[in-house]
């Protein structure tokens, strides 16, 4: 399938341009790129797909919001809203998109917010906040962010740097130089120095670019639903594991409770896929069917927020049902050093103000 899409470089090739024509535009200030007299912290990546936005997301909220008021503004991909929207506790995953919300019920003392224009969100949010955080937004040149977080996905390093849909790039390979700040995320916990270096060179960086490298740490099984038992350690006693996915790339995820058993059945469905009865009804008869006594169904706590709707709870209703939850670390020994770039970052703007 990778070699096939080889044969769709030519519209890759136009495509590029095309792009390449686009950032042009905004370098020479044909088109606007709107600069704000506050923190403005962009996290994306170039490929399309997840790269671990969210948790790097999570990460910097965590580092920030006790000593500022931060506001997350996110385009909420997969909602059914348009415009700008600030999400409630109520609201569900057609309303906000399935990142904000997981963001609003993690976070109660932060502002979060959707907007397919940033710079409208970012207008209404200034005023009442210290710094933005803007989830997934690299390629949107409407707003120049004060700082540029850039992510490259560990385990997808190997594959070419090609534009769509030849490859997997957004832009080419050359935009990377806009970020102040590379992070290499899902790495093995244990990153041996020599392979630092030789990811150092794969992805190029400028004399301006720092690299920082990620790993996920994932935490303790929480139950999707209010009233189910939570059972920590319900992974390494199950003799059968359920898997239910709707990311990007699953594989970090599944490698790591492949690790624990062997006995993984994944229900594998596309990026921010609004899972419907009939997936669900699929799920709950394979689970059903196994024999084996003790199992379980896992899902993301990002799917968790689309698994929320009526007829999805009754169809799962009395199930082991539970959710991973996950976070970014940065290893050791940079994460002081990352973590001072971000916070140096937002305090020097609020010291000038």
């Amino acid at each position: 399938m990778q070699y096939l899409r080889l044969l769709l470089l030519p519209f890759s090739i136009l495509y590029g341009l095309i792009i390449w024509l686009r950032n042009k535009a905004y370098d020479a200030r044909i088109f606007s790129s709107h600069r704000f007299n506050i923190p403005v912290i962009c996290i994306g990546n170039l490929a399309v797909g997840g790269a671990g936005k969210s948790p790097m997301a999570e990460y910097i909220i965590r580092l920030l919001k006790d000593k500022q008021k931060v506001a997350v503004l996110s385009r909420g991909y997969g909602r059914k809203t348009v415009g700008f929207r600030l999400v409630s506790f109520e609201d569900t995953a057609n309303e906000a998109g399935d990142e904000p919300l997981q963001f609003r019920q993690k976070f109660k003392d932060i502002t979060v917010a959707v907007s397919e224009k940033r710079v409208i969100g970012i207008e209404v949010l200034k005023a009442k906040h210290d710094v933005i955080i803007l989830d997934d937004a690299f390629q949107h040149r409407a707003v120049s962010a004060g700082l540029n977080i850039l992510l490259f996905d560990y385990t997808r390093l190997n594959e070419p740097f090609f534009i769509l849909p030849a490859g997997n790039l957004r832009e080419p390979f050359s935009g990377r130089k806009r970020a102040d700040i590379l992070v290499i995320s899902k790495t093995p916990e244990n990153l041996s120095s020599a392979e630092r270096k030789a990811i150092t060179r794969r992805v190029k960086p400028y004399n301006h670019q720092q690299v920082f490298f990620s790993y996920l740490d994932y935490g303790t099984l929480s139950p999707l639903y209010p009233g189910q038992v939570s059972s920590p350690e319900c992974i390494t006693e199950a003799h059968s594991v359920f898997l239910l996915t709707g990311i990007a790339n699953p594989k970090p995820l599944v490698d790591k409770l492949k690790s624990i058993t062997n006995k993984v059945k994944h229900h594998d469905y596309p990026d921010h896929h609004p899972f419907s009865k009939k997936n669900i009804t699929k799920l709950v008869s394979d689970f059903s069917a196994a024999s084996e006594a003790k199992k379980v169904i896992i899902t993301t706590e990002k799917d968790a927020q689309r698994l929320q709707a009526a007829g999805i709870k009754e169809l799962l209703k009395g199930l082991p049902v539970y959710y991973l939850p996950v976070t970014a670390k940065i290893h050791q020994p940079e994460a002081a050093r990352f973590n001072n770039l971000i916070e140096e970052y937002a305090t020097r703007h609020l010291q000038h103000n």
